[in-house]
């Protein structure tokens, strides 16, 4: 059986754009219980709401699936994107894939790599985990005596990656640009590892500054 929550999950798929009390209707639950359920989900950013003029009176508060909210239920995205993907493999050559990899990622990564140009790496590692994060990664970095790591908890393309290794140039590529000095991967889940690593030297980072400060 559904939880109350995935009910209400799977009713806001169904029937955008639904009031508490309809929800309370659909689930079979009361107002107060549904509200709870809802200001979980909206901290979450699974649900979103604004208000709707509906006939005479007052507007009333209606809720629907934000983007991650729709991306809970089973989709054949994946599916679709793997089949692109191989029909691309077929008809271009693996360096023309590579290109459009890098074009994506620098489409993603140019106005944040302009931010991040001059500031000292540890203010480009947290700009890296803000556009990360807005991509579907959840990265932490820390540092130790002589270096940097920046791990990669989650990634959306995980799955995706298995078949297709070459949309990994994707994060590598963002990683490059907001940087802008060199990160080495030391692990990778595609080769059996809990998650991906990066580790960048702090020798590494001293010289960029160099570099930028006389500029």
């Amino acid at each position: 059986m559904k939880s109350t929550r995935e009910r209400i999950l799977q009713t806001l798929l169904e029937r955008s754009r639904t009031s508490i009390a309809e929800l309370a209707k659909e689930v079979g639950i009361n107002t107060i219980s549904v509200r709870h359920h809802l200001d979980a989900l909206q901290s979450e950013g699974m649900v979103n709401a604004e208000e709707e003029r509906h006939g005479v009176g007052r507007p009333r508060l209606v809720y629907f699936l934000t983007e991650k909210g729709q991306e809970h239920f089973p989709t054949r995205y994946f599916r679709l994107t793997n089949q692109l993907i191989e029909q691309m493999k077929q008809v271009l050559p693996i360096e023309t894939i590579q290109q459009i990899f890098a074009g994506l990622a620098n489409d993603i990564s140019s106005e944040q790599g302009k931010r991040a140009f001059s500031r000292p790496i540890e203010e480009k590692l947290n700009i890296l985990k803000e556009l990360l994060a807005r991509e579907g990664f959840v990265v932490e970095w820390d540092k130790d005596e002589d270096s940097y790591h920046l791990r990669e908890i989650s990634c959306p393309y995980m799955h995706i990656g298995h078949n297709h290794p070459e949309v990994c140039t994707l994060d590598q590529t963002i990683i490059a640009n907001i940087l802008n000095v060199p990160a080495q991967k030391i692990t990778c889940v595609l080769s059996g590892d809990n998650l991906c690593t990066y580790v960048i030297p702090c020798k590494s980072t001293e010289t960029e500054n160099d570099r930028t400060t006389h500029q």
